[in-house]
């Protein structure tokens, strides 16, 4: 019976996502002959995950992987949660932790279609405390200690800076430094604030380095997500469901799990794999005030290939457009040097071959490690493991389903290099 159950499952998962017809523009057609992906040789996904699974390393994953409209690989190894025993199943719900990034960067790029945001706004118009921020300096003093003094920002901190992660707004949960330090110690993963008390938090604290200089990750997405509740008038949630989640088909994409019934759906990780490191981890089955756009929502892989196939599409699904092409350019563009105007800061999470545009990593060479794909790639993760890779060469998306923040790294180059090897030559 539960076999029977899983295969109606998958069976109804692929019909879900099955797309209607669209023309060539939206980026269907027919792979060239020597190009296609060999199912033997995706068959490796199959042993790998397999071996990953007995060997205690993570409890179960998803693997979907869609082509020119198509899935061509779909498969759910293991257990959701091994303390209740539930398997991996296509409704599984997963924290996506920065995942959500992308998303909550599309839904301020919908506001930028309707001209009610502009790029180059400062953020300040909306959230007058940013008006005067204070770049954090650090120095020694004759003793030898650290200490911080602060200076006035050159520039407001713009729309863009927020998308691009320049705005000098940082995390505290990694990396040494006084600035850091006053993140960590702020209190900025409360489940107590909202979006908008979260917003004022922020501006009271310094900024690691001067806006518009470096990539720097941070809370600058949460920030943006209060700044779309000032323009909408609706809630993070709300403004996403209305204009993204609902006409996208994306059901169970959310802050937390508010149906009792769907508890038992939501994916675990190992009992001794629950450190995040992303400043503290709240039960996705309570509801929460803060609706956080850098980090807080959970989703399904059945929603997030929805979301991959949009992007693809170059933001248009089922003959509706959630992103017009300048917008769309823009998010997709590289704003890294050599190409773009940022300096990369000490931690650089895109990656080997990788800048980053408007919400998304974007591939630009293929990098010291020669890693396989293709220029223009968009990618993202999150602390929980989940993955996805959009390769606008090939019209193949790529979403790997985990929650393992210790093992997720080393994962999801080993799918990549595994799913680039299926290709037949």
């Amino acid at each position: 019976m539960m076999m029977a159950r899983l295969s109606s499952l998958v069976a109804a998962l692929l019909l879900v996502l099955q797309p209607a017809p669209m023309s060539a523009a939206e980026g269907f057609g027919t792979p060239p002959p020597d190009q296609r992906l060999s199912i033997d040789r995706l068959a490796r996904i199959d042993s790998y995950f397999a071996r990953e699974i007995a060997a205690g390393k993570i409890p179960g994953a998803i693997v979907f992987i869609q082509r020119y409209g198509k899935p061509v690989y779909v498969r759910m190894f293991g257990k959701r949660d091994v303390e209740t025993g539930e398997p991996m199943t296509p409704d599984t719900i997963f924290r996506l932790h920065s995942m959500t990034k992308p998303l909550t960067s599309v839904l301020a790029m919908s506001l930028v279609d309707d001209g009610r945001l502009k790029l180059n706004d400062p953020v300040s118009k909306y959230i007058p405390s940013f008006e005067k921020m204070f770049v954090g300096v650090e120095s020694k003093t004759s003793d030898g200690n650290l200490t911080l003094t602060l200076e006035p920002a050159r520039r407001l901190i713009t729309i863009e800076d927020l998308l691009r992660h320049s705005a000098g707004i940082t995390y505290g949960f990694y990396g040494k430094g006084l600035v850091r330090r006053t993140y960590a110690d702020a209190d900025l993963f409360s489940d107590d604030i909202d979006n908008k008390q979260l917003a004022e938090k922020v501006a009271l604290l310094p900024l690691a380095e001067q806006p518009g200089m470096l990539w720097d990750y941070g809370h600058s997405t949460d920030v943006l997500g209060r700044v779309i509740e000032v323009v909408s008038g609706q809630s993070l949630y709300d403004f996403g469901r209305d204009r993204l989640f609902g006409p996208l088909g994306m059901r169970d994409t959310n802050f937390y799990v508010s149906d009792p019934a769907k508890h038992h759906l939501i994916a675990e990780p190992m009992p001794s794999d629950k450190d995040f490191k992303a400043g503290g981890e709240r039960d996705p089955r309570r509801p929460t005030k803060w609706e956080s756009g850098g980090g807080g929502m959970l989703s399904t892989v059945q929603d997030i290939a929805r979301f991959c196939q949009m992007i693809l599409n170059g933001g248009t699904f089922q003959g509706r457009r959630y992103l017009k092409p300048p917008t769309f350019a823009a998010m997709t563009k590289n704003q890294i040097e050599p190409n773009g105007p940022l300096k990369k800061a000490d931690y650089y999470f895109p990656g080997d071959g990788f800048g980053f545009g408007l919400g998304f990593g974007v591939r630009t060479d293929a990098g010291e490690q020669n890693l396989p794909g293709a220029i223009g790639e968009l990618k993202w993760d999150g602390a929980s493991g989940t993955y996805f890779s959009i390769d606008r060469a090939q019209q193949m998306f790529t979403i790997l389903m985990i929650q393992s923040p210790s093992e997720r790294g080393r994962i999801q180059r080993d799918l990549r290099a595994m799913v680039y090897d299926a290709f037949e030559n």
